[in-house]
């Protein structure tokens, strides 16, 4: 049974972050579109975790489990770079 909340949890968690960044493709200014990546990022982060947990319990192989975390690794650099460039070129 504990399998199925952490599953849902990373599915909730999981399809946050293609939401936010949709949302952020009509953010109403740079700060706004910086946020919704960062938040993005968060969910990310959190995805990984309940991989995590779900790798620890066994719920899915390590196969699995070490496909899924590469995509959600780079998914993650992606969006630390694009927060990153972002700032950088923000207007000071």
């Amino acid at each position: 049974m504990h399998e199925y909340v952490l599953s849902k949890q990373m599915l909730r968690s999981g399809t946050a972050i293609g939401a936010l960044c949709r949302e952020a493709e009509h953010a109403q200014s740079r700060a706004d579109f910086i946020n919704k990546m960062n938040i993005a990022l968060k969910e990310a982060n959190e995805t990984e975790y309940w991989l995590m947990l779900l790798k620890d319990s066994e719920y899915i192989d390590e196969d699995s489990y070490n496909s899924i975390e590469k995509d959600c690794d780079e998914l993650i650099k992606m969006l630390v770079s694009i927060v990153k460039t972002t700032k950088k070129t923000q207007v000071k």
